[in-house]
């Protein structure tokens, strides 16, 4: 850092003395400037023109998009006759020189787009070499055009005047480039240690300065891109749109503007997309207006940064903001110098016309100063915080050997309260089992009680057929019981042949119409057939339907449990409701058959209830029961065309309690129990349902239950 400082001195030092006119002794020159509005004049036509005169040698006509002609008129008071004449602005886009000779003017042209490494001289600067004799006067023009400010400083001197000069620019270029390439190097393995972006912020701002000051003093032009013409007329003012850029981003990251003010953040952010907008119109082909822009906002941004800097020092107490106001003051006292230069208000001279490369030198020797202080700001936080970290470690040690007497006693209470806890818990659940059990048998009853009188209806039908037919059947067995004694009588009667036997035999037959009590007889034996085998199957599917399956799994048929349900639900279905059966072939199903059993009696009975409340026993009811056999499940599909669901009663049917009957026509519990039971069977249940057109329920039920 000490010898960095060295450099910056030496450098202050030398462009102080660099100080002074630039002019030689023995050469003096007056020029004259003519502007063409038009930029249609040609030298043949300009030398009779009236031509004004400027003050002084330095020669700065603002932003314009003119094309200016000068007269230089050069008098020759010394002993020697070649000369150089120097033009100190790398960066006039088109220049045309017109050298006297005795045979007249030859013509030089020097545009921005020609090379430095064809030129003549080697250097940026455009040279032309003049013969002047002792004691004599020779006129010379330029014609010069640019899109940026109008500045043709001239020099004319001795060769190794010049030269001399030349070299002395150069050697200052290259020390502030090695102060630059130091500060960011240094700084930026600041950034690769500390990992603090306001490191890198300042290792970008400053490589961006750096640039840009080659860039104004054309070594950008001579050493980086010197083949590309468009970079060459263009690179000047983007580069200093990407300084404005990075200065800004530095300002609000090392100045923490956000925090301690968002209106200037707020303010700095707009500037930022002026910056942008301003490249935007001058890469457009607005290179005026862009520049102008430019100008405007690089000075309104410049102070609203000092202003940051001042006000969060004074106002916040931010120590690093002081070291941001002198540095950046030293920055923007160059940049007056330099523009009080440009407008004339100052002499040209090596110390103006480099007062924004001292300016800058300095402030980025200031800033690192700044950033350097904070490795201390940050040391003695850290020091701050681990002594504070100490102390609250202490005082966290003994509180927690306090509170661990506190929490032993405690967790042992918690811990005899968390057993009794546990144990009524325990005993809750075993009560809320026992509930649940009870529960879901009282749904079972609840149900087969609604049924009983239907199905006491339908077993009465078939022994009612029964007992009505033994009355007639015990009088028709006694008439052929009295037939089968007449006979005997009459078969045995020695006083009767066999034709009288067989012809009172057969009056008989026809007075008691034999033939008839032969047709009743077996119409009774028939009828009472019929009833008892409708007996039995009722009788069958109750047995079915209501066996106990305990907590073992059977191998069972769906579809023999779907039609004992059905049968079971036959007084249920109305004369008008049209049931549907289409049974598949089904292998037999490892399951709970009478849990089953329930689940179809409860979803069937959802669907009837829905068909009668829409139909009111009129035609026009529809209950479908498909079954099919899947590669490793069953499905059994329950389809009504009742009066269906509405989404919000669809999405709430499986909760327990929930029930849209009449008080007294459900219990609620129905459709839970079957949820849990299809999910204890591993199956799945899907519901469909539209209101108006009915509902469709499907079962899916695996064929076997895996580690169950």
């Amino acid at each position: 850092m000490k010898s960095n400082n060295a450099l910056i001195v030496n450098l202050l030092l030398s462009v102080l003395l660099w100080g002074g006119t630039i002019r030689a002794d023995s050469i003096d020159f007056t020029i004259g400037v003519l502007e063409d509005g038009t930029n249609q004049l040609r030298f043949s036509s300009i030398k009779g023109l009236s031509f004004a005169d400027i003050a002084g040698h330095s020669i700065n006509l603002g932003l314009t998009s003119s094309t200016y002609w000068f007269k230089i008129q050069v008098k020759n008071t010394g002993s020697d006759s070649i000369y150089l004449l120097q033009i100190l602005n790398p960066n006039i886009n088109d220049l045309t020189f017109y050298n006297a000779t005795p045979q007249g003017y030859v013509v030089e042209k020097m545009p921005s787009s020609f090379q430095v490494y064809e030129r003549e001289f080697k250097t940026q600067y455009p040279i032309f070499r003049i013969k002047v004799p002792p004691d004599s006067v020779e006129d010379y023009f330029i014609r010069a055009s640019g899109r940026g400010v109008m500045e043709v400083p001239v020099i004319i001197g001795q060769n190794e005047v010049i030269l001399e000069r030349i070299a002395d620019d150069q050697l200052y270029i290259g020390i502030y480039g090695g102060i630059i390439i130091v500060m960011s190097l240094y700084n930026f393995f600041l950034y690769l240690s500390i990992k603090d972006s306001q490191y890198l912020y300042y290792v970008l701002y400053i490589l961006v300065v750096g640039l840009t000051q080659l860039c104004l003093k054309g070594y950008a032009a001579k050493f980086l891109w010197p083949d590309s013409g468009w970079l060459i007329a263009n690179a000047n003012h983007l580069v200093t749109v990407m300084s404005g850029i990075f200065a800004v981003l530095f300002t609000l990251n090392f100045l923490r503007v956000k925090h301690f003010s968002k209106a200037v953040y707020n303010i700095l952010c707009v500037a930022i997309g002026v910056h942008f907008f301003a490249a935007v119109v001058y890469v457009a082909g607005n290179y005026i207006v862009g520049q102008h822009l430019l100008q405007i906002n690089t000075g309104f941004t410049s102070m609203v940064v000092l202003f940051a800097g001042f006000y969060i020092y004074n106002r916040k107490g931010y120590r690093p903001a002081l070291f941001f106001c002198v540095a950046w003051s030293f920055f923007l006292t160059g940049v007056v110098i330099f523009i009080l230069k440009d407008v004339g208000l100052l002499p040209y001279n090596t110390f103006t016309s480099n007062a924004i490369l001292v300016g800058s030198g300095l402030e980025a020797a200031l800033l690192s100063f700044a950033l350097a202080d904070k490795i201390n700001i940050y040391k003695k936080e850290k020091e701050e915080s681990q002594a504070k970290a100490l102390r609250v470690s202490k005082e966290n040690e003994k509180l927690i050997r306090e509170q661990n007497i506190v929490l032993e006693r405690k967790v042992a209470e918690r811990t005899h309260a968390l057993e009794e806890t546990n144990h009524s818990l325990q005993e809750a659940l075993t009560n809320l089992q026992e509930t649940q059990a009870q529960l879901v048998e009282a749904e079972k009853m609840a149900s087969l009680g609604q049924l009983t009188a239907g199905v006491a209806h339908e077993i009465n039908n078939p022994i009612n057929f029964v007992t009505s037919n033994v009355a007639p059947l015990k009088r028709d067995i006694g008439m052929l019981w009295d037939t089968i004694k007449k006979v005997e009588e009459l078969a045995f009667a020695p006083d009767l042949t066999t034709e009288e036997k067989v012809r009172r035999i057969e009056a008989y037959k026809e007075e008691i119409d034999f033939d008839y009590l032969k047709t009743e007889i077996d119409f009774l034996l028939k009828g009472m057939r019929e009833g008892a085998h409708r007996t039995a199957e009722i009788v069958k599917s109750l047995r079915i339907f209501s066996r106990s399956d305990g907590d073992s799994l059977k191998y069972a048929n769906i579809n023999e449990g779907l039609e004992s349900t059905l049968v079971i639900l036959n007084s249920v279905i109305r004369e008008g409701t049209h049931v549907i059966k289409e049974y598949g072939e089904l292998p037999l199903v490892e399951c709970y058959p009478g849990k089953l059993n329930q689940v179809f009696l409860n979803i069937i009975t959802n669907g009837l209830y829905a068909i009668n409340k829409k139909f009111a026993g009129q035609p026009g009811g529809t209950l479908s029961i498909r079954t099919v056999a899947e590669l490793h499940h069953v499905l059994i599909t329950i389809e009504d065309n009742g009066t269906g669901m509405p989404p919000e009663v669809k999405e709430r049917i499986f909760d327990p309690f929930f029930t849209t009957k009449e008080v007294g026509e459900g219990t609620g519990l129905g459709m839970s129990i079957v949820y849990n039971t299809i999910k204890k069977h591993h199956g799945e249940i899907k519901v469909e349902s539209e209101v108006g057109e009915g509902t469709v329920f499907t079962l899916s039920i695996p064929l076997t239950q895996h580690g169950e």
